[in-house]
């Protein structure tokens, strides 16, 4: 992305104020767009400077000038520097993630609360419960809060993590720098001050009235960062001179804690609730029988809920959003193994066409349903993978049958379904109409959208394993019939070649979005300066995209509802610079245009009419049921013939990757019935999303540019990681990884040791463990 210059984004509008959530969503798509450098002006907006991720690694600055409302560079990232030019309200840099946050004056309460990360310079005093709830990890610098002034109180209430420097300007002779009792709770982290504190939470915290060389170093170093960020860096002599007049608090470890008086319950029952209410509580006068409790351990068949490791027993969602069905995360698995080559070719065991579809024309639904994207993190780039995959290894053949399937059509969804019942074993032939094979792959999509060797290495892979191809004749009634007469099973896929048309005067002015991309793919296709585009769907966009690059000047997509484009085709038209309207109806095609009913003249030379495509089913027998120009068939594509199936755009129009799903459910159901045998794996349910934690990943992580990254951060939903995070969670040590015969592994619980706390099943990075009700006791 290219850095931009300083942009100015105002609070304020036409004398209003811009609510807060705009004027944030403002400042992130400034972000996006490249700038670096933002000036906004506030007025009293929240939460303004945090979330700046999608900047990446490039330093952002964002100035603050008025009046900055509560949570200033909340949740703020690494490479984030936020400056406010005068006083802020509540919860600085609360969540803070890594931002620099610099205040030119007071602050009020909550400065820093659960920073986990990231700078805080306060120029001058803060309210009350500052730098409460921080955590510190280890793989990163502690998160650090700098107050020039003092503090309000319960200062670091519940630390765990993080360094506090107060240097108590103004508070000379002041009792109590910190305020009033502070490390309440403090289990982590340290706080420098100068001056005096007599109330702090001694049980939590021990103070230090000299300071340890390495501490004063550390002091003196950071000290000059903090004077040069609030302008002050003339005092630094001055507070640095003055070592003895500094002092430490620092969390006590767990064996230095003060021991607290407890009060049983035995106590407490008999001093003061007996005392208030009399012997025995408010049923002392009907029972004096002994009501101290009675210890219980809830494991065994005494739990109410039982941990169930359930690897591999649902699908991710990236594996059930794919019409093709294709293990997207089994192939992540088998990268982070080392099995990079297995992963590739695992591909062919799904789709003829592992590069050209899922690296190149496919819109990723695998993408769009990533688990990841739910809290806004980058999904798993398939892309990367599908390319790697033309050099994937052609698959070993089952045993031949000597079945013999005929299949109508050499499209993605024809040879589909011959490649599956090729890999089963069986003899499958292959009737395609056209004198090469690929369909609308080869004879229709732009080169844009894919390379031709791609496609052409795919189609040459499959080619040499299926060898019974009729090509470049016409199929008929008769030679259907005979085709049914010579094979154990017909499969109908000959797609959608006959372009739909309006009933609008005209018609024979336009061209058809097929025929125009099939010119267009052989370069011989012609448009005129201004082109209107009937239709707003994806082959519409990919017409308007080929309408550019052969000269068209202005090219208007028009459609009688919201556009149903999406992804690249869409992505490629809007690039080009083509206009959408939309709801346009067409009375007219005339000479100069497109005529709407509303009376509006749309200026064109050329016309294209992109309103879909219907299959040609003149060669089918009257024994075949259709539905509305379309085949009908059930969810296994049989037809209402038990010896033909259909698949594809003959039965309904969809996207390559439903072409090929169903080639792929077609040959799965024509093997079973060949050889009795059933596949069960993609009927398993998805899991559900909440179960997968993560938290676990790094949210600053930006584009993907290997096949080693992506794998290291699919969230590997449903399927165990081996990470023996809850063998190492658990309470009880219920737990435990064992071996298998096969060579693979398990995690087993302990029935007599598990109480059912479902801790396994909250800290499980992949949602693997589930809590089951128990049986109850009969």
């Amino acid at each position: 992305m290219t850095k931009k210059d300083t942009i100015k984004i105002a609070g304020l509008e036409n004398n209003i104020r811009v609510e807060s959530r705009i004027l944030e969503e403002r400042i992130q798509k400034a972000a996006v767009e490249g700038y670096r450098q933002i000036e906004v002006t506030a007025y009293g907006q929240h939460g303004i400077g945090g979330r700046l991720w999608r900047a990446g690694n490039q330093p952002i600055k964002v100035d603050v000038l008025g009046t900055s409302g509560q949570r200033l560079g909340s949740m703020g990232f690494a490479n984030t520097v936020i400056e406010a030019f005068g006083p802020a309200s509540d919860d600085i840099g609360w969540l803070n993630a890594g931002a620099k946050i610099i205040v030119h004056g007071n602050a009020t309460n909550g400065v820093a609360n659960a920073m986990a990360q990231g700078k805080v310079y306060i120029d001058g005093n803060i309210g009350a419960r500052g730098m409460t709830m921080t955590k510190h990890n280890p793989r990163f610098e502690p998160p650090e809060l700098w107050v020039f002034g003092k503090v309000g109180d319960s200062f670091a209430e519940f630390m765990a993590g993080g360094i506090a420097v107060i240097c108590g300007a103004g508070a000379e002779g002041n009792k109590n720098v910190l305020g009033y009792r502070p490390c309440v709770g403090m289990v982590g982290g340290k706080i420098f001050f100068r001056g005096n504190q007599e109330s702090y939470s001694n049980a939590d915290a021990k103070l230090l009235t000299e300071l340890p060389d390495d501490e004063w170093q550390w002091l003196q170093t950071n000290m000059k960062q903090f004077l040069q960020a609030v302008g002050k860096q003339y005092l630094f002599d001055q507070l640095a001179s003055r070592r003895k007049e500094w002092r430490l608090l620092v969390a006590r470890k767990p064996s230095e804690k003060l021991a607290r008086a407890v009060r049983p319950m035995s106590r407490f029952r008999n001093e003061i609730w007996d005392g208030e209410v009399g012997k025995g509580g408010v049923i002392g006068d009907l029972s004096s029988l002994d009501r101290s409790p009675i210890g219980l351990l809830p494991a065994g068949d005494l739990r109410r809920f039982i941990p169930v490791w359930a690897n591999e027993k649902y699908l991710p969602p990236c594996q059930a959003a794919c019409p093709t069905g294709i293990p997207v995360q089994k192939r992540w698995e088998l990268i982070r193994q080392g099995r990079v080559d297995e992963a590739v070719d695992l591909a062919l065991q799904y789709t003829p066409f592992p590069a050209t579809v899922c690296g190149y024309l496919c819109p990723n639904l695998c993408m769009q349903n990533c688990t990841r994207r739910r809290v806004s993190l980058q999904a798993i780039d398939i892309k990367i993978l599908g390319k790697a995959s033309l050099a994937a290894k052609t698959p070993a053949r089952l045993p031949q049958t000597g079945k013999k399937i005929a299949v109508i059509g050499g499209g993605a969804s024809g040879l589909s379904v011959a490649w599956q019942l090729w890999m089963k074993g069986h003899e499958a032939m292959i009737i395609e109409g056209r004198k090469k094979l690929g369909g609308k792959i080869t004879d229709s999509i732009p080169h844009s959208r894919i390379p031709a060797d791609v496609v052409e290495h795919e189609i040459n892979r499959l080619a040499k394993c299926i060898h019974k191809m009729q090509l470049g004749k016409p199929l008929t009634k008769e030679r259907f019939l005979k085709l049914k007469q010579e094979n154990d099973y017909v499969v109908i896929a000959a797609g959608a070649v006959k372009p739909r048309k309006l009933n609008v005067p005209g018609m024979e002015k336009t061209l058809t979005a097929l025929e125009f991309l099939q010119q267009s793919k052989l370069d011989c296709a012609k448009v005129g300066k201004r082109v209107v585009v009937i239709g707003a769907g994806n082959v519409g966009c990919d017409a308007a995209t080929e309408a550019f690059r052969l000269g068209a000047q202005s090219v208007t997509l028009i459609d009688i509802q919201p556009p149903a484009s999406f992804g690249t085709e869409r992505e490629h038209a809007e690039a080009a610079g083509a206009k959408f309207l939309w709801p346009r109806f067409t009375k007219e095609i005339t000479a100069k245009g497109v005529e709407l009913t509303d009376g509006e003249l749309l200026p064109a030379e050329t016309v294209i009419v992109a309103v879909g495509d219907m299959p040609d089913l003149s060669f089918l027998p009257e024994g075949i049921h259709t539905e509305r120009g379309f085949v009908a068939v059930d969810e296994t594509y049989a037809t209402s013939d038990p010896q033909v199936y259909a698949i594809g755009d003959v039965v309904r129009p969809g996207l390559l990757t439903d072409a090929i799903g169903a080639g792929r459910i077609a040959a799965r159901t024509i093997d079973g019935l060949l050889r009795g045998a059933s596949e069960t794996y993609d009927k398993l349910p998805a899991i559900h999303y909440e179960r997968v934690k993560l938290q676990y990943f790094d949210p600053r992580m930006g584009e993907f540019t290997d096949t080693s990254a992506c794998a290291n951060s699919c969230a590997s939903c449903g399927a165990c990681r081996d990470c023996g995070l809850c063998e190492e969670i658990c309470p009880q040590k219920a737990i435990t990884r064992k071996q298998t015969a096969s060579g693979g592994y398990e995690y087993v619980v302990d029935d007599e040791k598990c109480i059912g706390c479902g801790f396994c099943v909250g800290a499980c990075p992949t949602g693997v463990w589930e809590l089951a009700e128990n049986a109850p006791i009969e």
